[in-house]
């Protein structure tokens, strides 16, 4: 299963908003790993005020607001649940 990184931080009403309408997109598809901004120099140099971030595979698919689109084309590229692209 692909793995999603997802930047936030604690108290970030915009992550909590994005991460709910996200959620039921990967559900089954893919996994997702919370990564708080705050709590390693990297993302936070990297990220800061841009929170929230949907990373795969090091490339930024969307940030605040959910770009759907784009988590849709990510989506169309992994397996289905019988193993078929849904290309």
């Amino acid at each position: 299963m692909v793995e999603v990184y997802y930047y936030t931080r604690r108290g970030c009403h915009l992550c909590d908003v994005m991460l709910e309408e996200l959620l039921p997109l990967l559900r089954g598809r893919a996994e997702i790993q919370l990564r708080d901004v705050d709590s390693n120099p990297e993302w936070l140099q990297r990220h800061d005020i841009r929170v929230p971030v949907v990373e795969v595979n090091g490339e930024i698919v969307s940030e605040y607001p959910l770009d759907r689109p784009s988590i849709s084309r990510f989506l169309a590229g992994l397996p289905d649940v019988e193993g078929q692209t849904s290309e």
